[in-house]
């Protein structure tokens, strides 16, 4: 079969969904009559909102079993009303058991806060805690061999941040306290196609939980 031919991006994402629909109801007819039905997510997902790290793709899941938030370089704060919504909804009314925040390597976020190069306003505000956080490790960072390497750290600190951030939200405080919800970190590395599950801020060997009195 010849390759169809798109005039225009939008084109080409609506012809692909038609045949997203078509071979998905052909392996199971009743897919969509069950997605219809309600969801019920295990994994609250905070990514990234980078074109290259779809979730669902590069964890193998299907429509269903992870509720996303994705934003610049995966970046959580504590007045963020989008991001806080959100949790909310997942943690305490469709009982996520499990909140990921997932940083990524060659993160633009990441690497413009290498610096402080003017963004626009908007970026600049958004993008002032993970440059703060540079700021904040500059002896460890300037020890790294190139900018690769402390982008993709700047990424790991800013997960860990994140998480902190996350541990504040009143819902996510009771849900560890009353169902034993678990926080965890994870890097992809978009070179290689893995996830990386990280230590505990600190070092502290915790196979990527934090709880709410760490």
């Amino acid at each position: 079969m010849a390759p169809i031919s798109f005039t225009d991006a939008i084109e080409r994402v609506v012809a692909g969904n038609r045949v997203y629909a078509q071979q998905t109801a052909e392996q199971d007819p009743n897919f969509f009559k069950t997605l219809a039905t309600g969801q019920a997510p295990e994994i609250l997902w905070i990514g990234c909102a980078d074109s290259r790290i779809p979730e669902t793709t590069i964890c193998n899941c299907m429509p269903g079993e992870l509720f996303v938030h994705r934003n610049i370089a995966n970046t959580v704060h504590g007045n963020d009303l989008n991001a806080a919504s959100v949790v909310e909804y997942a943690v305490a009314h469709l009982k996520v058991k499990k909140v990921v925040v997932c940083g990524h390597t060659k993160c633009g976020g990441a690497n413009a806060a290498l610096g402080d190069a003017d963004l626009g306003e908007t970026l600049n505000t958004w993008l002032h805690p993970v440059r703060e956080l540079r700021r904040k490790h500059k002896i460890e960072l300037e020890e790294l061999p190139d900018d690769d390497a402390r982008s993709a750290r700047v990424a790991e600190l800013n997960v860990h941040q994140s998480i902190e951030v996350l541990k504040q939200h009143p819902a996510i405080k009771k849900a560890i306290h009353d169902r034993g919800l678990s926080l965890h970190g994870m890097i992809y590395d978009i070179g290689a196609g893995h996830l990386k599950l990280l230590e505990e801020a600190g070092g502290k060997k915790s196979n990527g939980l934090w709880s709410a009195d760490h």
